[in-house]
């Protein structure tokens, strides 16, 4: 069965739909031999390129998904490659033969906590998209008083420069009163470019730490150090999934016992994983 060829492409982690229709209409795509356009389908047996290199496909039924949880340090730029040669979140994930890592949104190199990779781009995107409604949830230590008038500004939504932000909830997380630093938890739908910082620095609080502790029904685990990774649980994936509406797929049976890893270079996932029983 045929289907839009950004789709496909997607699927295979190479990026979100939009940024691939770029791709098509640039002129960076090929199926068996044909520069593509906008509007065209692929089958499993058609030979796809991009930039001259073939892209392994699959359908959709064929995919074993995998999710994992990272704990991004502050200093890491979540990009593959940095013209910088500054630390990247993907230095440390464990390695894939035949897939590549996807990674639900971002995270600015100054701010650490939950990132979600996946190796299905379908989902990815899912997860990302706003009709969605996913809630991230941040703790972030402010510098300024957060008074009452303030605090309403930031729920009721305030005009940045690509739109109107703002908090689903902010609630307080501890601190000396006398201090000039105080802890809050602070919610919002959706994650426009650095949006936490943007929507509290225009109540003139300055942002002194920002962790993104939780990404809709998932927590950053207590015991998941930063630069470590750790298998999402059989039952939050399959809520994960069940809520994106994704069937058909095979899951990854890598689960068991979820288990830390190092930064070990030479970590891997199991090569011959045992049938899971989650498998829908």
């Amino acid at each position: 069965m045929s289907e839009k060829l950004q789709k496909v492409l997607a699927r295979a982690g190479l990026g979100s739909r939009r940024e691939l229709e770029t791709w098509i209409s640039d002129g960076r795509v090929s199926v068996n031999g044909r520069i593509a356009t906008l509007g065209d389908r692929a089958e499993a047996e058609d030979t796809i390129r991009v930039d001259g290199h073939i892209i392994r496909t699959q359908a959709p039924e064929e995919i074993v998904s995998r999710v994992i949880m990272y704990h991004k340090p502050s200093g890491e730029v979540c990009s593959r490659n940095d013209p910088e040669g500054r630390p990247t979140v993907f230095d440390n994930l464990p390695r894939l033969k035949g897939m590549r890592w996807v990674q639900v949104g971002r995270l600015d190199i100054n701010t650490s906590g939950l990132l979600l990779f996946t190796t299905d781009g379908e989902l990815a995107h899912r997860l990302m998209h706003p009709s969605n409604g996913f809630v991230r949830e941040y703790a972030v230590r402010v510098r300024g008083e957060l008074t009452p008038e303030k605090r309403k500004a930031m729920l009721d939504g305030v005009m940045l420069e690509d739109g109107i932000s703002r908090f689903k909830s902010i609630s307080d997380a501890g601190g000396a009163e006398e201090g000039a630093n105080h802890w809050y938890k602070v919610s919002l739908v959706g994650g426009k470019y650095r949006e936490v910082r943007r929507l509290l620095e225009s109540q003139e609080l300055e942002v002194a730490r920002l962790i993104r502790i939780r990404f809709g029904d998932i927590p950053l685990p207590p015991q998941l150090r930063q630069g470590r990774w750790m298998e999402l649980p059989p039952e939050q994936f399959e809520a994960l999934t069940a809520r994106v509406d994704l069937k058909g797929k095979q899951y990854t049976g890598l689960y068991g016992r979820a288990r830390l890893r190092t930064q070990r270079s030479g970590d891997k996932p199991p090569r011959k994983p045992r049938r899971n029983p989650y498998r829908r």
